[in-house]
C-alpha cells in the first residue's frame, strides 16, 4: 500500500487537535454557597449584595458574628451571617475581603475551614502618603500569593480587584458597567469565578493570567484611586476586543 493509500484509508480527524474549548463556556454556578470573609465591610458588604441580589446564596462573616447577623438583616435578599469561621465551614467558595493589615492572622486561622474550598482573594495591599494611595508589595508576591502560601489545602483564585464599594451598594443601579480580571493556577476554577461575576448585570469575568501576576492587578488599584480623585469618579476596568 502506497503512502497515499494510507492516508486515503487514515481515520478522519485523527492526530488532529482537539478543538479549543470556548472561553466563554461557563459553568452553572447557581447552587454554590457564596461566603465573603470582610462582609460587614464596605467592598465585602458591596459584593454580598449584588450576589445575593443576582439570585445566589450568600453569607457573610466576620469576627464578631453578632456584627455580621445584623449586618445580614440590613441586606435582606436571604443573605445570612455568621462568624468568620462558620461562614468558611458552610460556604462553597469564600470571597476573602478582609483589610490588608488583617489577611494573613484571618487565612491563618482559617486554614482548617478553609481546606478544599474555593477561595477568591481580593485584597489590595495598598499603602497611602501624602502623595496618594501607591501598591505594596508582599513578601510572597501579592495578596494572593500570600493567600495560597497561608492556605496549601484550597485552591485560590484573585478577582474583584477594581470594583467601587460605593457602585456595588447603590441599590438605584441595576448594572455595574466593568469587567473582572480573574487569575488563578486552574481553569475550572477561574472558569467558575467568572461565572459569579457574570451574574451581575453588567459586569464579565475575564482570565488574566496565573496568581504570579497578580502583584500588578491588585496595585493597579492604586491607580483607579488617583483616576477618581481627580475625575470625581468610580473607575471600573474594561478589557477591549475581548469577546
Amino acid at each position: 500500500m502506497t503512502s497515499t493509500d494510507n492516508a486515503a484509508n487514515a481515520t478522519p480527524g485523527a492526530g488532529a487537535k482537539p478543538a479549543a474549548k470556548d472561553p466563554w463556556d461557563l459553568p452553572d454556578v447557581s447552587g454554590l454557597v457564596v461566603g465573603v470573609l470582610g462582609g460587614t465591610g464596605e467592598q465585602g458588604r458591596g459584593l454580598a449584595y449584588r450576589l445575593a441580589r443576582a439570585g445566589q446564596k450568600v453569607i457573610i462573616g466576620s469576627r464578631a458574628a453578632d456584627r455580621a447577623v445584623a449586618a445580614a438583616a440590613e441586606l435582606g435578599l436571604g443573605v445570612e451571617g455568621a462568624d468568620n469561621a462558620e461562614c468558611a465551614r458552610r460556604s462553597d467558595v469564600v470571597i476573602v475581603a478582609v483589610p490588608w493589615d488583617g489577611h494573613a492572622r484571618t487565612l491563618e486561622s482559617l486554614r482548617e475551614e478553609l481546606a478544599g474550598k474555593l477561595v477568591i482573594d481580593c485584597v489590595n495591599p495598598l499603602g497611602f502618603d501624602k502623595k496618594g494611595a501607591y501598591a505594596l508589595k508582599p513578601a510572597e508576591g501579592s495578596a494572593a500569593e500570600q493567600a495560597a502560601v497561608l492556605l496549601p489545602d484550597s485552591r485560590v483564585t484573585a478577582a474583584f480587584h477594581h470594583l467601587s464599594a460605593v457602585l456595588l451598594q447603590d441599590e438605584s443601579r441595576d448594572a455595574i458597567d466593568t469587567d473582572v480580571l480573574v487569575l488563578g493556577e486552574a481553569r475550572a476554577d477561574t472558569d467558575i469565578v467568572q461565572a459569579l461575576a457574570g451574574l451581575i448585570p453588567g459586569m464579565r469575568g475575564v482570565f488574566a493570567g496565573r496568581l504570579r501576576n497578580a502583584h500588578q492587578v491588585e496595585g493597579l488599584v492604586a491607580n483607579l484611586i488617583s483616576v477618581n480623585r481627580r475625575y470625581q469618579s468610580h473607575a471600573g476596568l474594561r478589557a477591549t476586543d475581548v469577546q
